[in-house]
């Protein structure tokens, strides 16, 4: 069985032919100009955040990217300081509740908490669209992924298993838009994917 460090792993050719450089492109221009434009935004949330509860700004958590390899995903901290580090499936509605913070609650309601990933983004270590990266000790996901070759892409802050079911779909369900996804991947289908996102966030319900 390959390792994350076998070579063989990462010789796997990344999918969408011409589209991926251009992706990245497109990427990295939306990013930086998403954080210029929310800067303003971005200090009023801190300073909420400070104000409502003890604890850092930025929550920063270790996510499963391109290769299956870690990283550092940032996000604005919306639970108690000592929450424990668990997939949004095995925590039940009332520990959610008792685990967030008022402001948190307002942030997630309108997926105000996502955009530190931005800064994810701009370092490559996430696209604007793709599978959500997965947390460091969902090793089925991060199994499935890497058997059907879904980790060839980089995680997006939305992807196409999150504008079509988010947490209501079974975890094969979610592997399968994963593979439809990166078996499709263009601009056409990123286009999409975005224009639902933001249709899910007006109705309040980004995805996490």
């Amino acid at each position: 069985m390959a390792t994350l460090n076998d070579p063989a792993l990462h010789s796997r050719a990344e999918p969408g032919g011409w589209y991926p450089p251009v992706k990245r492109l497109i990427d990295v221009v939306a990013a930086a100009a998403a954080l210029l434009v929310l800067s303003p935004l971005w200090l009023l949330i801190a300073a909420a955040i400070a104000a409502d509860s003890a604890g850092p700004i930025i929550f920063r958590q270790h996510r499963i990217g391109r290769w299956s390899r870690p990283f550092m995903c940032w996000k604005f901290r919306t639970m108690r300081s000592g929450t424990p580090d668990l997939p949004s499936h095995a925590v039940s509605d009332e520990q959610r509740r008792r685990y967030t913070t008022r402001v948190g609650r307002v942030l997630r309601r309108l997926t105000l908490d996502e955009i530190p990933q931005f800064v994810n983004v701009l370092r490559g270590e996430m696209s604007l669209v793709g599978p959500r990266p997965a947390l460091y000790n969902q090793d089925d996901l991060i199994r499935m992924r890497r058997e059907r070759g879904i980790d060839r892409v980089r995680p997006g802050m939305t992807g196409l298993a999150q504008v079509e079911g988010r947490d209501a779909i079974t975890l094969e369900e979610k592997v399968g838009y994963d593979e439809r996804y990166v078996r499709q991947l263009s601009p056409l289908a990123d286009l999409r994917c975005v224009v639902k996102t933001v249709g899910l966030v007006l109705h309040g319900q980004g995805a996490n």
